[in-house]
């Protein structure tokens, strides 16, 4: 997922180089929203990793 907020980063950074305000501020928007969406999903997966803890020992 963070592969694709870069992804429309970059696409926002050229569309702004070459004068296209309205792609430019979409593609910002998009990053924008799935960066939220990666650190909310980073963080959910860094408490139940501490909460987990280690999980089963193997038999």
């Amino acid at each position: 997922m963070l592969y694709w907020t870069v992804i429309f980063l970059v696409v926002a950074i050229i569309a702004a180089v070459f004068g296209f305000g309205g792609i430019a501020a979409s593609a910002a928007g998009i990053a924008k929203i799935l960066f939220a969406i990666f650190l909310i999903l980073f963080v959910i997966s860094l408490i139940m990793q501490l909460l987990g803890g280690r999980g089963t020992p193997p038999l």
